[in-house]
């Protein structure tokens, strides 16, 4: 092999290039997102796993180690791998790499810390290696875009938000891409700070939204809402204590979007359409963790899981957000079906937006040039 044929030069992408390539754009996200959906039910892509559908490889902690410096299992203490390839035009592989530490927070850290590695899908070879906070909250936020574009009633005007952090503001953002019309915001969160920060930031970039509405409880949140987002992080374990639907509360034709702790009453379970955003990552973790499967990861999704298994849901009630993109599931079919769709998150999805930024910040010449090596020492 020639000398420059066996060079490999990468860039190195700071938060602040991140941000100038386009990262925080978020109906572009959107868009990479539904693009993403479609090759996932096609089946052009590769997760861990099996079935390859695994949300990633985890390390945790034990409650008692014989070894003093070995971390304590306390709350949100891990660390993750989540690898990827996806084809169409995006024919890349990736990872993304994380650390997370609840008491990062005192420091003035974010809970997670993430990096994302794009690779060569050919020969392996680093493309880039990213920041990824802003890469991972983005493409997190944006598949309740992809859902309610498809799902939600495009007339939807007021929104309801559980848990005022990072996880609200872009899922807010990609609802506003999808239902420009939102002119209501309904918000409740467990800290004055928080709920202050995020509507001085829901005034500052969305000042169409004319009335923003504190509420106390998820009742009121979830009363008279065309859309719900559950973005609240809490104790995994008891489904007791995860936030509550009951179809009671739910309005004809609203569209729920979950991205994070919820459980739901039996008729909310009867009278919906149930849809994942892939059914094969909820079996990835029925196949890894025991049962029950919602004790253990905390989504609706694995609720969902859990009532097929118990033959209480029948799969064909089990609908997939790829199919419906797809086009080959019907989307929203009347004003008044009310449809939940349980978010699980997919390293797919960092693949997708981190091969669009990463394209984005090549041609702007953005990003700090590293050379692995001229020639391998041990080729």
């Amino acid at each position: 092999m020639e000398k420059d044929q066996a060079k490999i030069d990468f860039i190195y992408l700071s938060e602040p290039d991140m941000i100038k390539a386009g990262v925080t754009d978020m109906a572009k996200c959107v868009d990479a997102m539904q693009e993403m959906f479609e090759l996932l039910y096609r089946g052009d892509y590769r997760m861990a796993g099996s079935n390859n559908d695994s949300h990633g490889a985890m390390v945790t902690f034990p409650e008692n180690s014989p070894f003093p410096n070995m971390p304590k299992p306390t709350a949100d203490r891990r660390f993750m791998a989540m690898p990827a390839y996806l084809g169409g035009s995006f024919g890349t592989s990736g990872v993304k790499w994380y650390g997370s530490n609840i008491a990062n927070k005192e420091r003035g850290l974010p809970r997670s810390i993430l990096m994302f590695i794009l690779n060569d899908t050919d020969t392996g070879a680093p493309l880039a290696i990213m920041s990824a906070n802003l890469l991972s909250a983005y493409r997190t936020g944006a598949i309740p875009g992809v859902g309610a574009r498809f799902l939600a009633r495009p007339d939807s005007k007021v929104l309801g938000i559980l848990g005022p952090g990072v996880m609200a503001k872009t899922s807010l953002s990609a609802f506003m891409v999808a239902c420009p019309e939102i002119d209501t915001l309904k918000v409740k969160g467990r800290s004055r700070k928080s709920l202050d920060s995020y509507i001085a930031w829901v005034k500052d970039t969305y000042p169409q939204i004319s009335s923003i509405i504190e509420v106390d409880d998820a009742e009121a949140l979830v009363r008279d809402s065309d859309l719900v987002a559950y973005c609240t992080s809490g104790q995994v374990g008891n489904p007791d204590e995860y936030p509550l639907i009951k179809r009671e509360w739910v309005k004809a034709g609203a569209f729920l979007s979950m991205s994070s702790l919820c459980n739901i009453d039996d008729a909310m379970a009867k009278e919906s359409r149930l849809v994942m955003d892939n059914p094969g990552l909820y079996h990835a973790w029925a196949e890894e963790l025991p049962r029950p499967l919602h004790h253990n990861v905390p989504l609706i999704g694995c609720k969902f899981i859990d009532l097929l298994e118990a033959g209480v849901l029948p799969e064909a009630r089990l609908e997939d957000l790829g199919k419906i993109v797809a086009k080959e599931a019907p989307a929203r079919q009347n004003d008044d079906e009310i449809i939940l769709m349980s978010v699980g998150g997919m390293p797919v999805e960092d693949v997708a937006w981190g091969t669009y930024i990463y394209r984005s910040a090549k041609a702007q010449g953005l990003g700090v040039p590293l050379n692995l090596w001229e020639t391998p020492a041990l080729a």
